[in-house]
């Protein structure tokens, strides 16, 4: 049986969770750069590192769902890095930043060896594909200390955006997979599909609108 303090954890986690999600769909679909899609912003990093928090607790605490705490080390990471690019719009290097790639590595590879460990059966669709994106984004978070600033440009434009769209992504698959259960893992891997997606729809949009100006 559940206990309180566990059935809290879910509510905090499910409504932080869903306004996360609505806001970022109006984020998308708003003007960039205004004031309104500034405060919308903060209101989506508030609300992930809530849904982050909990996810983790849920995990760690009262060892649910594993695949959760995969799903919760994409948001996070590429919810920090997206927004510390929004920060800084350059590709300076920064200790920091190289902790969190560190960190998010060594957590995601951890967790597979202890679900090899344990016996666990995963969907390696599922497993490898998230460990693999995560793999790309931090090969990319490294490579791009290697693009002389001269060069870097606006690039940051297409991180910040990539970034935040991939972690609405991590948090449509898990809240579409925990809906449907019995259609895994179609209902984890289609989410991030879509959101895929609109992410290279969004970057096409940014190199139209800058090639523009």
């Amino acid at each position: 049986m559940d206990t309180p303090l566990h059935v809290s954890n879910i509510i905090i986690h499910v409504i932080s969770g869903t306004i996360a999600l609505i806001v970022g769909f109006l984020i998308l679909f708003r003007t960039k750069g205004t004031p309104m899609h500034i405060k919308l912003g903060y209101l989506f990093i508030y609300c992930m590192m809530v849904v982050v928090t909990t996810g983790a607790f849920g995990v760690i605490v009262f060892k649910r769902n594993l695949f959760l705490l995969l799903i919760t080390i994409l948001a996070a990471y590429n919810t920090y890095s997206g927004f510390r690019i929004l920060k800084e719009k350059t590709n300076r290097f920064y200790w920091k930043d190289v902790l969190a790639m560190l960190g998010a590595l060594t957590i995601a590879l951890v967790f597979m060896y202890y679900l090899k460990f344990i016996g666990f059966y995963w969907n390696p669709v599922v497993i490898y594909s998230g460990v693999g994106y995560l793999l790309l984004v931090v090969s990319y978070d490294v490579f791009r200390y290697c693009i002389p600033a001269s060069r870097y440009g606006n690039l940051w434009r297409y991180e910040h955006s990539s970034k935040m769209i991939s972690a609405m992504g991590a948090l449509l698959s898990a809240f579409i997979g925990t809906l449907f259960p019995d259609y895994k893992p179609y209902s984890q891997i289609l989410p991030s599909l879509l959101m895929t997606l609109l992410m290279i729809f969004f970057n096409i949009k940014i190199y139209l609108r800058l090639k523009i100006k």
